[in-house]
């Protein structure tokens, strides 16, 4: 938990860290916290990350362990509660003794997360269960023939009767043209076009199923892993090759790409909407740039001196556009809360995993006079609960959308462990 990929550290980073650590303290009259800082760090444990925020993750807990008040203070605590500290300096059976009344179960706060996370780790640990279970189940069950057959159909036929028509792609083209002070255009035209194309391999697929339960065509691997998905409710993988990023189960699947051919749709009859569904975006990055392109050509100003600045409202809605960048939503905060009365982040409440975060001022303005005090943590937005992606041909990768900045009252550090971020979907 906390960590967007898993890393195989071992003992022997350990065993090198704990080396150096006491050769630095015996050689040295003052300790270079710096050096070890980075060798432990960026060295023996960092050489084995490859993710931004993971490394920021593995820095910030040392940060703990590596400083001056571990040797100054008395009994330093390493959790909040007191329960683990440094001891002062014992006897060897002492030391043995404190270790063995140290809780043989770990609370999450000596990770510096919240109590939550416990519950997300049994919920994943029951998930992967499950996906065992289903994995032989789908095996097992593929050889029931007339049973199954019928329920395949009917769940192709009901999927197929919720699918709209493809969009017009020429009759978007004409209505929202090419226009060099709205890069919005550009961005529905490219969104339908990705959607009509995911959209195209879920209807044929299904037809092609339809047509193999009743012998017209061959069933082939591919439609024998279909039914085999279909059966027990899990996303295909014929259409994830073609489809955003999502973790859901099949239901909530169909009814999310629903909702945002709907919001398409939407924006296609009615012009551009005053809000916009961030989560909805196929392609999500291709919309930012819209949003920083519309101001570069507005103001002059190169495009590669732009970042964003964001504000939070305290609304669910806006009636209105703003005058530069967008107001988005659909974003759900994981590892925190938005308190909305002091508009800041918050601890989570007991057992609510995810909080609904309100509108989201996206404004951009030039990277210079962007604010990235210490009261604002940076928090990475995440497509899906998984967190890590691959880095896709355009450069992106295929799951970290941006960093947004949040207003904290602790220090940034804290949400680091919390491993808050924000998430364009939940997993079902």
């Amino acid at each position: 938990m906390g960590w967007n990929i898993p890393y195989g550290f071992n003992d022997s980073d350990l065993s090198i860290s704990v080396r150096q650590l006491r050769m630095f303290v015996n050689e040295y009259e003052q300790v270079p916290y710096d050096a070890i800082t980075y060798l432990t760090g960026e060295c023996n444990y960092g050489g084995r990350v490859t993710d931004d925020r993971d490394r920021r993750c593995l820095m910030t807990i040392l940060a703990d362990f590596y400083n001056p008040g571990v040797v100054t203070e008395q009994k330093y605590k390493l959790s909040p509660s007191g329960n683990y500290y440094i001891p002062n300096k014992m006897d060897y059976a002492d030391y043995l003794e404190f270790i063995k009344k140290l809780p043989a179960y770990q609370h999450p706060e000596v990770f510096g997360m919240h109590e939550n996370v416990d519950i997300s780790r049994e919920l994943q640990e029951t998930r992967g269960l499950f996906d065992s279970v289903l994995l032989t189940l789908g095996q097992a069950g593929s050889s029931k023939a007339g049973q199954s057959d019928s329920y395949l159909n009917e769940i192709a036929t009901d999927i197929l009767k919720k699918l709209p028509p493809n969009f017009d792609l020429e009759a978007a083209v004409r209505k929202f043209p090419v226009v060099y002070t709205e890069s919005m255009n550009t961005v529905l035209t490219q969104e339908m076009e990705r959607f009509n194309k995911l959209v195209g391999t879920v209807r044929s697929s299904l037809q092609s199923l339809e047509k193999a339960i009743k012998g017209l065509v061959v069933m082939n691997a591919d439609l024998e892993a279909l039914g085999g998905s279909l059966a027990v409710g899990k996303v295909p993988a014929l259409w994830m090759r073609a489809s955003y990023p999502s973790l859901k189960p099949l239901g909530s699947y169909i009814n999310d790409l629903l909702e945002r051919l709907k919001f398409l749709k939407k924006w296609y009859d009615e012009d551009k909407p005053a809000v916009f569904w961030i989560s909805g975006f196929f392609f999500t990055q291709a919309f930012l740039t819209g949003v920083t392109q519309n101001y570069a050509r507005k103001y002059t100003i190169p495009i590669d001196l732009l970042g964003f600045d964001f504000q939070v409202l305290a609304v669910d809605s806006m009636s209105t556009a703003p005058k530069d960048g967008a107001y988005v939503i659909g974003l759900y905060l994981d590892g925190a809360r938005w308190d909305r009365d002091r508009n800041c982040l918050a601890e989570q409440l007991p057992k609510i995993l995810y909080d609904h975060v309100p509108v989201i001022w996206l404004r951009p303005m030039k990277r210079e006079e962007i604010d990235e005090n210490s009261n604002r943590y940076t928090c990475p937005v995440y497509k899906t609960s998984e967190r890590r992606g691959v880095l896709s041909t355009t450069g992106h990768s295929t799951n970290f959308v941006l960093p947004i900045l949040l207003n904290c009252t602790e220090k940034p550090s804290h949400w680091v462990k919390r491993g808050c971020a924000l998430l364009c979907q939940l997993d079902d």
